[in-house]
C-alpha cells in the first residue's frame, strides 16, 4: 500500500499518533521467587494482576492518556485473550479499528518481578503475523513501532513502510524492546527511515556492539546509532535518560520515586516523548516529560494505571 495524491497531509490527519506492534495480557507476579521449584511444588508470591501488556499497547495508552488521539495497528486472536485487549485498549481511548483479528492466539505474557528486576516470559502466538500490508498508510501525523524482534514479518518491510510515511509527511520512531535471540541484527537498515530512536541503555549497547562489533559505553553505542540518522533517546534507569541529536548528548536526571511496579515504564516513556515533540518542545524538555512519565507510571501495577495525563504530569 502506498501514499496516493488522494492521501491527507501529516498536519490534517485523523490520528496524532498511529501504533505499530504488539498487544497482549500481562499477568504480573510481584515477589516471584528467583528459583523457580519444578516438580509441581507450589510457591507463594506477594500478588498477582492480570493486566493491558504489550509494549506497543502500553505506549498507545500513555499517548491517549497524554490528550493524543491514537489509533492501533496490531494483531490479535479471535479468543478471550484478544477481546481483553480490545476491550482494555478502547476503554482507554484508543481507536482498535485497524487491528487484525486472525486464527492464531493471542500473545501472553507472565512478568515475574522481583522489586525493580523482573523475568518475562511471552507466548508470541500471532505477533509474527502481524506484516507491513497489514499496517494503514497515511493516517496518523506519528508512527510509532514496538517490539521489532517480535514481529519479523513487519521487521522485514518495516523500512518500506516507514519511507512511505515520512514521504507523506509523518514522523516515524521505533523501539525495539529486547531481542529473545540475543542477535540484535537487522538495524542498520531500518534506522535510515526512524526519526527517533527509543533503545533503553542495555539494548543501545547491545545494538551498537553488533554494529560495531565491539562494545561501546553508552554514550557511545548512542553517538553510533545516531550517525544512522536518528536522533536517539535512551532510557537509563535510575541515570534517567540520555539524548543523542545531530553530535550533543544531553541527559537529564530521574525522578526520584519508589516503584510499586517498573512494567511498561520504558513504554510510558515513549508516549511522553512523542507528546512533547509533536507539542513542539525542545529536547531537553521532551527528555523530562519522557522521564517523569515512565516515571509515575511505576506507581502503580502494571503498565497503564498510573500512566499520567498531561495536566497531571
Amino acid at each position: 500500500m502506498r501514499l496516493s495524491p488522494s492521501d491527507p497531509p501529516a498536519s490534517t490527519r485523523a490520528f496524532d499518533l498511529l501504533v505499530i506492534g504488539d498487544a497482549n495480557p500481562d499477568v504480573v507476579l510481584s515477589g516471584a521467587p528467583r528459583r523457580l521449584a519444578y516438580g509441581q511444588r507450589e510457591q507463594l508470591v506477594s500478588g498477582g494482576d492480570l493486566v493491558l501488556g504489550g509494549s506497543g499497547a502500553i505506549t498507545a495508552c500513555g499517548a491517549a492518556r497524554l490528550g493524543l488521539r491514537v489509533a492501533f495497528a496490531g494483531r490479535v486472536g479471535d479468543d478471550a485473550a484478544g477481546r481483553f485487549v480490545l476491550d482494555a485498549l478502547s476503554a482507554r481511548g484508543v481507536d482498535v479499528t485497524h487491528c487484525v483479528v486472525g486464527p492464531r492466539p493471542t500473545a501472553m505474557t507472565v512478568v515475574l518481578a522481583d522489586g525493580q528486576d523482573r523475568a518475562i516470559l511471552t507466548s508470541p502466538g500471532c505477533l509474527p503475523d502481524l506484516n507491513a500490508d497489514d499496517v494503514p498508510r497515511g493516517l496518523a501525523r506519528h508512527v510509532h513501532v514496538s517490539s521489532y524482534f517480535l514481529q519479523p514479518a513487519l521487521a522485514a518491510g518495516l523500512p518500506g513502510l516507514l519511507a512511505e510515511e515520512r514521504a507523506g509527511g509523518a514522523s516515524t520512531s521505533l523501539d525495539t524492546n529486547d531481542d529473545p535471540a540475543g542477535a540484535w541484527d537487522g538495524l542498520a537498515g531500518v534506522l535510515p527511515e526512524v526519526d527517533v530512536f527509543l533503545p533503553n541503555a542495555a539494548e543501545a549497547v547491545a545494538i551498537a556492539a553488533r554494529l560495531a562489533a565491539q562494545p561501546l559505553p553508552v554514550e557511545q553505542a548512542a553517538a553510533l546509532l545516531g550517525a544512522l540518522g536518528p536522533l536517539v533517546a535512551v532510557k537509563d534507569g535510575a541515570e534517567g535518560a540520555l539524548a543523542w541529536d545531530a553530535g550533543r548528548i544531553v541527559r537529564v536526571p530521574a525522578v526520584p520515586l519508589e516503584p510499586v511496579d517498573t512494567v511498561g515504564a520504558g513504554d510510558s516513556f515513549n508516549a511522553g516523548l512523542i507528546a512533547a515533540r509533536l507539542r513542539g518542545l525542545d529536547l531537553r524538555e521532551c527528555l523530562r516529560v519522557a522521564v517523569t512519565c515512565g516515571s509515575l507510571s511505576t506507581q502503580a501495577a502494571g503498565g497503564t494505571a498510573a500512566q499520567p495525563t498531561w495536566k497531571e504530569l
